[in-house]
Formats: C-alpha cells, sequence, structure tokens
C-alpha cells in the first residue's frame, strides 16, 4: 500500500474545497474526505495483518523513500508498525467525529473544515515518517492550526490560550529540534543520519544520550501535558471549539507521546533508563495532580482538560517503567484516551449548544429530555474512571501490571500513587454525572430541549465503537502493537 494516498488525501480534500461557497456542498466534500480517510486506514490495518500473517517480519512495512538532502541525511521516507497504524486510526476516528460534530458551525465554514483537515494530513505525516526532520516537520503543521480555530472560532479567554499555547508548543518543538540536530551533529560524519532506522542500528554513546535524552524527551512530553509544563491544555481545550477541543486531546498530545516512545526512549536507551526515575515522579504527580485539580472544576471542558493531564500521565508512566507491559500500556492508553476524551468534548459541546452553559452547577435532570446525549456522557465517564469493559479499564490494567514488574520499592510506590488516582476519578466522574444529567430539571426550558441529530449520533457512535472495541475484546490491539514494543525492548535491553 502507498502510504502517500493517507497523507495525500486531507490535503486533496482541502483543495477541492478551496473554490467552493455553498457550505452544504463544503460540508459534504469534508465529511466524504474524511469519511476515505477512515476507510483508508482500516484497509491500511487489514493490508497490514495480511502482510504479518503471511510472514513479512520487516520492522517497518510499505517503506517507501525519497532523497530530499542527502548530504545532510534527510529524505522523505514513510513506514509504519503496528504501533504506526494504531495512531493512524485512532487519528482517522477522531478526524471524522470531529467533522461530524461541526456539522453546525456557521463562521467561516470552509476555513474551519480546511484547518481541520491540514490537522490530520500533519498527524497523518508524523506517524508515518521515519526521518526525524520531516516528523518535525508534520509536528510544526499540526501547531498552526491549533492556534487558529483558538483564536477566531474559541470562546472565553481564548486570545490568552491560543497565545499560551504557541508559546509552550514552540518552545517545545525548539528543544526538540536542538536535540534532533545536537545528535546529528555530535555523530561521526561517516554516520550522520536522521533516518530512524538508521539511528536504531547505531550504538549512540551513553554521554551523548545523556544530554540529547532530556531535550527531545521534555520536547515531546509537552505536547503530552508532561508536569510542570502542562498549562496550556486546560486553557486550550477550554477556549478552543469543540471539534478543535477533540484534536488537541484525541491527536495532538498523542504526537507527544508517540514522540517519547519512538524517539527519544527508543532511540536513546541508555538516556532513557538514566533518566527514568525522574520521568516516574513528574507522571505520578502529573497524575495525582491532575486527578485532585479536577475535583476542584465546575466548567465541564476543565474538568475534562485536568482529567486528561492525568490521563497522560499514565502514558508516561508505561514508558518510564520501561517493561514491555507498561509500554504497550502506553500506547493503548494513547489511543483510549484519545478516543475517549474525544468523546467527552464531543458530548460537552452537544451540552453547550443547548444549555449555553458548561458550569455543572447550572445543569441538572438533562436525562429527562436527552437521553442519547446524556448516556453518552455517562459512558464517556465510566470509560474515564477505568470501568471494565471500556478501553480506559484495558489501557491502565496493563500499565499497571507492567508496572509491577520492577520490583524496586520507589516503582512500587509510584505504582499504588498512580493507582490510587482512580479513587478520585471516580469521585469527581460520578459527581459531575449525578449533578448534570440526573434529578429534576434545573430550568423549564429545558423541555423544549432536541436529543442529538444525525450527525451528533454518528459521531458518537463511532468513537463509542473503537471504545468497545478496545474494552470487550483487547487482543487484537494488543497484538498489533506488542511487535513494535518487543523490537523496543530487545534494542533497551528490558523485560
Amino acid at each position: 500500500m502507498n502510504l502517500l494516498s493517507l497523507l495525500l488525501l486531507p490535503l486533496l480534500t482541502a483543495v477541492v474545497l478551496l473554490p467552493l461557497k455553498k457550505e452544504v456542498v463544503i460540508k459534504g466534500i469534508a465529511l466524504t474526505g474524511s469519511a476515505f480517510q477512515l476507510f483508508l486506514t482500516l484497509f491500511l490495518y487489514s493490508t497490514y495483518r495480511s502482510e504479518r500473517n503471511n510472514g513479512n517480519l520487516q520492522q517497518f512495512l510499505f517503506q517507501e523513500q525519497y532523497n530530499w538532502f542527502p548530504s545532510f541525511g534527510i529524505s522523505f521516507h514513510t513506514g509504519v508498525d503496528g504501533i504506526s497504524i494504531a495512531m493512524l486510526l485512532l487519528t482517522s476516528f477522531v478526524a471524522l467525529a470531529g467533522i461530524l460534530v461541526s456539522w453546525n458551525i456557521q463562521k467561516m465554514t470552509k476555513e474551519f473544515y480546511l484547518l481541520l483537515l491540514l490537522l490530520s494530513a500533519g498527524a497523518y505525516g508524523f506517524f508515518i515518517s521515519l526521518n526525524l526532520i520531516v516528523l518535525f516537520f508534520f509536528l510544526e503543521i499540526a501547531v498552526i492550526p491549533k492556534y487558529l480555530l483558538i483564536i477566531i472560532w474559541g470562546s472565553g479567554k481564548n486570545v490568552y490560550s491560543a497565545n499560551k499555547l504557541a508559546i509552550l508548543l514552540i518552545g517545545a518543538s525548539a528543544l526538540i529540534f536542538v536535540g534532533l540536530t545536537g545528535l546529528y551533529f555530535s555523530l561521526p560524519p561517516a554516520v550522520r543520519s536522521f533516518d530512524l532506522i538508521t539511528l536504531s542500528q547505531l550504538q549512540i554513546p551513553s554521554e551523548l544520550q545523556r544530554w540529547t535524552f532530556p531535550l527531545l524527551f521534555t520536547g515531546f512530553g509537552i505536547f503530552s501535558a508532561l508536569f510542570p509544563f502542562h498549562t496550556w491544555v486546560p486553557d486550550g481545550h477550554s477556549s478552543a471549539p469543540t471539534a478543535g477541543s477533540m484534536f488537541l486531546a484525541g491527536i495532538s498530545m498523542k504526537l507527544g507521546g508517540y514522540g517519547c516512545l519512538r524517539i527519544a526512549t527508543y532511540l536513546l536507551p541508555d538516556g532513557a533508563k538514566e533518566y527514568a526515575n525522574i520521568i516516574l515522579i513528574l507522571a505520578t504527580i502529573a497524575i495525582l495532580y491532575g486527578a485532585f485539580a479536577t475535583m476542584l472544576q465546575e466548567d465541564l471542558k476543565y474538568i475534562n482538560a485536568y482529567s486528561s493531564i492525568s490521563h497522560c500521565g499514565f502514558v508516561l508512566l508505561g514508558i518510564g517503567m520501561l517493561t514491555k507491559a507498561a509500554m504497550s500500556g502506553a500506547v493503548m492508553q494513547m489511543v483510549s484516551h484519545g478516543l475517549m476524551t474525544a468523546l467527552f468534548f464531543a458530548v460537552i459541546g452537544m451540552i453547550y449548544e443547548r444549555t449555553h452553559t458548561r458550569m455543572v452547577s447550572e445543569m441538572g435532570g438533562l436525562m429527562k429530555v436527552t437521553p442519547f446525549i446524556t448516556t453518552t456522557f455517562i459512558l464517556a465517564g465510566l470509560c474515564s474512571l477505568g470501568l471494565p469493559g471500556l478501553s480506559g479499564f484495558v489501557a491502565e490494567m496493563k500499565i499497571f501490571s507492567g508496572s509491577w514488574q520492577n520490583t524496586g520499592w520507589m516503582h512500587r510506590t509510584l505504582t499504588i500513587l498512580s493507582c490510587a488516582s482512580i479513587v478520585i476519578t471516580a469521585v469527581y466522574i460520578l459527581r459531575a454525572i449525578g449533578q448534570t444529567v440526573m434529578g429534576p430539571l434545573k430550568d423549564a426550558s429545558y423541555r423544549s430541549f432536541k436529543d442529538a441529530s444525525w450527525n451528533e449520533k454518528t459521531a458518537a457512535l463511532l468513537l463509542i465503537s473503537g471504545i468497545l472495541a478496545i474494552g470487550i475484546a483487547p487482543y487484537w490491539l494488543q497484538e498489533l502493537i506488542e511487535p513494535g514494543v518487543e523490537v523496543m525492548r530487545l534494542k533497551m535491553g528490558i523485560n
């Protein structure tokens, strides 16, 4: 399969939209293009499974390489393994759901959809890139639409939030760029390269790893809400439009987790081992801080945003534990959280469109008038708190079991503290559900509310299907990602 088709599809859809003026046509083209993206990723998954079943054991499949600046080791090199495909599937699910929930957007409709498509293209390019400079390029492409979505279509302190997001993410990008170029120029000229596969075959000196690893891990970690550089998350999510919040939490934060695992940890294993304890402490702080901070929130978007800090802390915890099971759990958590938080933001947007408020204290009794929306809200909450049968339980249990394999007192203590956050999560989720959807109607005007429209139901059911597919039958995802994690394990010499 040609991976360029996955990258070109959203770009071609955007080009088709440019001359159009009728909103109905614009929305139809954007929806069709996003649906084809989902079909293409599902076809890629099927083809990948067939190749593996037929005995193709190559680390990355469907590779293509076009030299751009060979003297600097820069080429357009693409390929995928199971981890990449899991991220691509997540991207296509969230992208289609984001288009669907934005069906009623009125302000600059065409420009709005163009930015969503550009975000999708940036994510696809990032996950298929095997050259670090090209990967970095796609990471940067994904920053610009985020800023514009918040500054133009955002609400509340949108200017402040957009500027804060831009400053922190540009600063993170600077750390990544310094780390990548520093790694390149510190290697002997004969082996200098930005190619992921080439670098993975080198024995990079431990001294070099010692100073490049923190640059790369911190840079990518900021994208994934690494404590204490997480502050852009609640403001950015709360001010973004619904689809923007879905993309930010569901896809963009996963770029950081993927970079921490694929680039920093895989290529620089000695650095990962040296700084593992610091990563674990910061991850545990993020998990507990995010959970406690969420309890203090009254705004539904802030509740989901702060809980995302906690849930992304589990991703970094799994990576920092450096066991096969924990790292596999980190990937599963990225996929699970992407689906769950996108669903949460989607349903919060549905509630806001009807009540014109996101404050929990101003709602109540919504189950009586909007049963589909509130049932979806409850399901997203139960996934967040890790109810068995849903994806959150599978991912977090995988991380906890992998973390417990480390017998050191520090690892065991941090694992117990992280597990304790589940209790806190249950408190704020159940409280939000009770105050929002249960009890008598808060306002008599609520009786005129209409339940979810066709587009809202389709978006919700799409994301719910992914959550249930992982929660009820997780082995397909585990079998998809574990060979990629096994390659990392062998390189790092971990259990």
